[in-house]
């Protein structure tokens, strides 16, 4: 008999904290920063709660505006390739740029963190929307169609890099005095028009084949590129029917594509606020806002929509907008959600300042695995990205309290059922496109 579905969980790791002004309650850590046992307890507590990944974003500019999670932190991958020796289930994925990074450089990285973790990498592929991270590389920010054109070339440039090797080539027999088992090199010969890659990866074929492969553009572009590539679409929906809507135009695209819909797991964001009571929950949600930094929030919105907010009227409706190059899934959304419940930009920016978008639980932990329950039940989700405000309370919270009635339920697992992060997410091992193999 088929095992009954259940939930994917990710903890979105953005410290000390995705709202904007979580940093500031008393019990946030922010001491030693960036601050690596801050990390390693809240790898600890997803590996605990049977989480399947730890997740990174990651972005290159810096300053006093930016959110305090961005301005200073550690590199992804020096940080999970850290995380990997204090772990031994726990799905380990960072995000890389296929705008500002190269194949070879990313495969490598990767891989390495594949054999590192024994099989629990993921990449989170992003374009990089913002024009300011141009910047620190001295050249221009493509636009939105074209950073998406590049990216489909670096994924396809990396996974011939990633099958350079047969799984079997490094036999390494004394007797014979053959390290590497003849015929076992596949060059790749890449020629794309903003990559080339004619040389192969120094690095063995990696555990899963390949690194899980995340995605998460909403945009018409962005869904085109998930539906060809994601293992994993992690997305910002606010509202059942919308996320519904999404679900279905994504399934549609990977149709397209060639693919199967039951082979990609859709994971919005969830941001919880919890308290042992709703009006507990909703005091600490005003107590957050409360210490929001205008001008960090302002940044914020001001990137999401893709225009200055600043002299704009922030009290009656929303007005309207240009489009955006940058992030225009999360504009829309974003809009769309302001005509909705009547919101004005104040109204917003402290939307945004908390939860960018995604959804926002403000409740008891059985509030939130309400909604969690009925968002997965619809099929709306596969399972959630958790977004704590700050860490590492909440997400102990949400560890301690929503994962037990998860699994009381029976929508969430008590045991790890494989080893790598593929087992988890029940992601089929790629095969090596030159032999058919696994």
């Amino acid at each position: 008999m088929k095992a009954p579905r259940q939930m994917r969980l990710g903890v979105f790791v953005q410290a000390p904290g995705h709202h904007v002004g979580g940093w500031r309650h008393p019990d946030a850590v922010t001491g030693d920063w960036p601050n690596l046992p801050l990390m390693q307890h809240v790898a600890a507590a997803a590996e605990r709660g049977r989480f399947d990944l730890f997740f990174l974003g990651d972005g290159y500019a810096t300053g006093y505006g930016e959110h305090p999670s961005t301005i200073g932190k550690f590199e992804p991958l020096t940080l999970l390739s850290a995380l990997a020796m204090g772990t031994r289930r726990l799905g380990l994925a960072a995000t890389a740029s296929t705008t500002y990074g190269e194949p070879y450089h990313v495969a490598r990285g990767f891989a390495s963190l594949d054999h590192l973790s024994r099989g629990r990498a993921a990449w989170n592929v992003v374009t990089t929307a913002y024009d300011k991270s141009a910047a620190v590389f001295g050249r221009p920010h493509p636009p939105h169609a074209e950073r998406y054109a590049m990216a489909g070339e670096f994924v396809a440039a990396c996974r011939l890099l990633w099958d350079s090797w047969d799984d079997d080539a490094f036999d390494a027999d004394k007797a014979a005095g053959q390290f590497v088992r003849p015929g076992s090199l596949h060059v790749p010969d890449f020629h794309g028009k903003y990559f080339t890659v004619t040389g192969a990866l120094n690095v063995p074929r990696a555990p899963q084949g390949h690194p899980v492969l995340i995605q998460a553009g909403s945009s018409g572009p962005g869904q085109a590129l998930a539906a060809s590539i994601a293992d994993v679409v992690f997305t910002a929906q606010n509202d059942l029917d919308e996320a519904l809507a999404f679900r279905a135009a994504l399934a549609g695209e990977i149709v397209r594509a060639g693919r199967r819909p039951e082979d990609v797991r859709v994971m919005p964001g969830l941001m919880p606020v919890i308290g042992r009571t709703r009006a507990e929950a909703e005091a600490l949600f005003a107590e957050l806002n409360a210490a929001i930094d205008p001008r960090q929030a302002s940044t914020v919105l001001s990137e999401r929509l893709g225009i200055d907010i600043a002299g704009l009227p922030l009290d009656g409706p929303v007005p309207d907008l240009p489009g955006t190059e940058a992030l225009k899934s999360r504009a829309e959304l974003l809009l769309a959600m302001a005509r909705r419940e009547g919101l004005s930009l104040r109204d917003l920016y402290h939307r945004v300042a908390a939860a960018r978008g995604h959804l926002l639980v403000v409740g008891t932990a059985a509030d939130v695995a309400d909604r969690m329950a009925a968002w997965f039940e619809a099929g709306a989700a596969d399972g959630f990205n958790v977004m704590p405000p700050f860490f590492p309370g909440p997400f102990d919270a949400f560890v301690d309290e929503v994962v037990p009635l998860l699994q009381a339920r029976g929508l969430f697992r008590t045991e790890y059922g494989g080893e790598t992060l593929r087992d988890h997410l029940d992601l089929a091992r790629p095969p090596d496109a030159r032999h058919g193999v696994r």
